[in-house]
């Protein structure tokens, strides 16, 4: 487990942020992210300041790239910056609802998990999907693409990330 002060305040979040090269406009849908994250950490047993943290640098990678492939590049960035191992695997599971090892190789990814395993990594992760760009949208909208785009796993995995939090937070996460 890492030590509160392991933990960047949401300044030096922003400044790494910058560091790396983001946009004003990555950094606002961050900050929108963690915004809507910390809501939902406050109303379950999750760290607030890992996933005010872990928000807020989910999308450092999208300083090199703005494919699928940010999450990894994040990943890589947020190591270089020797940031505590669950600030990395949030920023490297953050994608979608989590992606297998067999979904990832068949997008080009290594072949490894990506599925959100902690709370906190579940917390980040679904209020990404609660929002387009900085735009608050009900997980329907979400679900509603990816079943259009004919991922059908990807919309069940959406489903089952909702209830499960939404049943934590003991409220639907579209209204939080």
């Amino acid at each position: 487990m890492i030590q509160m002060h392991d933990i960047p305040s949401s300044e030096q979040c922003i400044h790494l942020l910058v560091k790396a090269g983001c946009s004003k406009k990555v950094i606002n849908h961050c900050q929108a992210v963690r915004d809507v994250a910390v809501k939902i950490a406050q109303c379950t047993q999750a760290d607030i300041k890992l996933v005010e943290a872990g928000a807020l640098l989910h999308d450092i990678g999208r300083s090199n790239t703005h494919d699928i492939h940010h999450a990894i590049e994040g990943a890589h960035i947020a190591e270089s910056y020797d940031l505590p191992n669950e600030i990395v695997r949030i920023i490297e599971r953050h994608i979608g609802a989590g992606l297998s090892a067999d979904t990832a190789a068949s997008l080009g990814l290594p072949r490894k998990n990506y599925l959100p395993e902690t709370l906190e990594e579940k917390i980040v992760c679904h209020a990404d999907n609660l929002l387009d760009d900085c735009t608050r949208q009900p997980i329907e909208h979400e679900v509603e693409q990816a079943l259009n785009d004919g991922k059908k796993e990807y919309a069940m995995q959406l489903v089952q990330l909702h209830h499960e939090l939404s049943t934590l937070c003991g409220k639907d996460l579209n209204t939080i």
